[in-house]
């Protein structure tokens, strides 16, 4: 719970924030009336007369979750001489199941002095930058409450907040951070965490997330238009217009690429909390000329959270071939090698503008990535293994992966004129786990997810200056809430889909970062299943026992037929 002992304090004091680390002075932040609805939260009740120790203590618990007035509701239930309690020491975040009982060995409630145990698991930690890292462990707390004038209260306990997870839903909101993918030169999202009030002090919040740069879980993949030094001129306010004029300073020598880089980090940042135009600012003057307020439509071509045009269909292999959905029970074959039956296709994947695809066949006993082109012309590739996972694009359709008797992460090259090259990806800290059975690059290109041993994870994918490939900080999702999982796919950039053995979750939805995870409706469904595909704005696509499934994710839907007597059938979405 320690592990976050840089500073949380900057987050979770936010409701009282006068001044941050990157703006100077220490005049107050101005109050932002209308950037987001809602200014004062309902604070969580004060202990009530009469509870007993453990109700104490669980009652504390609950109302850690207001950082309001350095937690004040929280402190309610402290004695004067706990009252040194250190909320920014950590910030642990416990399964909503937890307990409040009596220590082993614990003093007689008698005599008026005793400890309670705070018992629980946690899911995993907010870091002082505002992202959640997973991390599934048991807890166990001890705390030492006394009771005087008749009324129990915390005298003793460790620094850090501990905190249940439907309180950290109630109290905090997720908002997207952007940086920079130097590759593509557009900016993609990262996920974070703010208190839900008070609504002013969000946006304030937002530039200083941006300001600290990237989480963990992207360190080394993306990149900023905001170095180290960069620094807020002056707190952030409304004009008299409505806009909200942030003024940077330090911002070094920007060429005009890279101030629209600029330009979009901050305004797509700030409208995550509600902010619709930015006077963006740099030592007084407008970033860029000619236009002193942007929206996020002047922005919106460096958005790289990219998805498939609604015009690029769903495919799917079955029976060895390469078939579309939705025209006919057995669906329809596709033109070229791999519909014609030239090859026994066991796996494929298309480009996200649907313009080139790669498929795995199976020859002789091994397996061959074969690449090519949307008039269904395809070239052998040169790989060749006993096993390889269904290919995946990145987001340019330059590049497509796969992994090679689960243990290789391979990539084929292709240049503009649809030339093939083969190379390799640095994947020894994810093979370090076990055998990689599914791997999925998401569609920005930044992050994979895959299952290794049968467990879920998610890296980022860093490129160095000569353009090789590795996959990095490395974070296991859920593995106590999700047991086996068989086989996984890219919802959106903050969330994956999952298909599991587990009988009462056999598909999952979690967040990229572990913190949330829902199953999916499954009651028509035959177990087991087999494959997964999913994008955004389209229906969720399984294999059961008896051949493809489309829920659309209603409350109101059911899980529908797309292709039946297909139980090897493997669907995709572009990407």
């Amino acid at each position: 719970m320690r592990r976050a002992s840089v500073a949380l304090a900057v987050l979770l004091a936010l409701s009282g924030v006068a001044g941050c680390a990157s703006v100077p002075g220490s005049s107050p932040v101005q109050i932002l009336r209308g950037v987001t609805d809602g200014e004062t939260a309902v604070l969580p009740p004060g202990p009530v007369d009469g509870t007993d120790a453990g109700g104490l203590v669980r009652g504390f618990v609950e109302a850690s979750g207001s950082s309001a007035d350095d937690h004040g509701a929280a402190r309610l239930f402290l004695a004067p001489e706990a009252q040194d309690w250190d909320a920014g020491a950590g910030f642990t975040v416990l399964d909503s199941q937890f307990d409040t009982v009596p220590s082993p060995g614990a003093p007689d409630p008698a005599s008026d002095v005793t400890r309670i145990r705070i018992r629980g698991s946690s899911v995993g930690r907010v870091t002082a930058s505002g992202s959640f890292e997973p991390e599934q462990a048991p807890v166990q707390i001890d705390v030492t409450v006394v009771r005087r004038e008749g009324q129990w209260r915390i005298s003793e306990l460790p620094d850090g907040v501990v905190l249940p997870l439907d309180e950290f839903r109630t109290s905090y909101r997720d908002v997207r951070t952007w940086f920079v993918d130097t590759t593509r030169r557009v900016v993609v999202p990262d996920l974070r965490y703010l208190p839900a009030f008070p609504s002013r002090a969000q946006a304030s919040r937002a530039m200083e997330l941006l300001l600290a740069g990237p989480s963990g879980a992207l360190q080394g993949a993306v990149g900023s238009q905001l170095d180290a030094g960069a620094r807020l001129r002056s707190n952030v306010a409304l004009t008299e217009t409505g806009a909200l004029m942030v003024d940077l300073t330090r911002v070094g020598d920007l060429d005009e690429p890279g101030r629209r880089l600029l330009a979009a980090q901050v305004v797509l940042s700030l409208g995550e909390v509600n902010v619709a135009r930015v006077r963006l600012l740099v030592d007084g003057i407008p970033l860029i000329s000619g236009k002193p307020e942007l929206t996020r439509e002047d922005v919106a071509d460096l958005n790289g959270d990219v998805q498939p045009a609604a015009d690029v269909p769903a495919l799917v292999v079955a029976g060895g071939r390469l078939r579309g959905l939705g025209a006919g029970s057995a669906g329809t074959e596709q033109p070229g090698q791999l519909g014609d039956g030239a090859y026994d296709v066991e796996s494929a994947g298309t480009s996200v503008d649907g313009q080139r695809v790669a498929a795995v066949a199976r020859s002789a006993g091994r397996r061959l990535l074969l690449v090519g082109g949307a008039d269904g012309a395809v070239a052998e590739v040169g790989l060749s293994a006993v096993d390889m996972t269904r290919p995946s694009w990145t987001p340019t359709g330059s590049e497509v992966w796969t992994v090679m008797d689960e243990t290789t992460v391979a990539r084929v090259l292709v240049d503009g004129a649809g030339t093939l090259r083969t190379g390799q990806v640095n994947a020894d800290e994810l093979a370090a786990f076990g055998p990689i059975q599914d791997l999925r690059l998401s569609r920005d290109g930044m992050r994979v997810v895959a299952v290794v041993a049968g467990g879920l994870y998610t890296a980022a994918v860093t490129r160095s200056l000569d353009g090789e490939a590795a996959v990095r900080n490395i974070r296991r999702l859920r593995p106590a809430d999700l047991g086996e999982v068989v086989s996984a796919d890219w919802r959106s950039a903050e969330s994956v889909v999952a298909i599991t053995r587990r009988a009462d979750r056999l598909v999952a939805q979690v967040s990229v970062d572990g913190l949330a995870v829902q199953g999916l409706l499954v009651n028509n469904l035959t177990a087991p299943l087999g494959a997964v595909a999913a994008a955004p704005s389209r229906p969720f696509l399984v294999t059961d026992q008896s051949g493809v499934w489309s829920f659309a994710g209603g409350d109101q839907d059911a899980w529908r037929q797309v292709l039946g007597g297909a139980p090897d059938a493997v669907p995709f979405y572009p990407g």
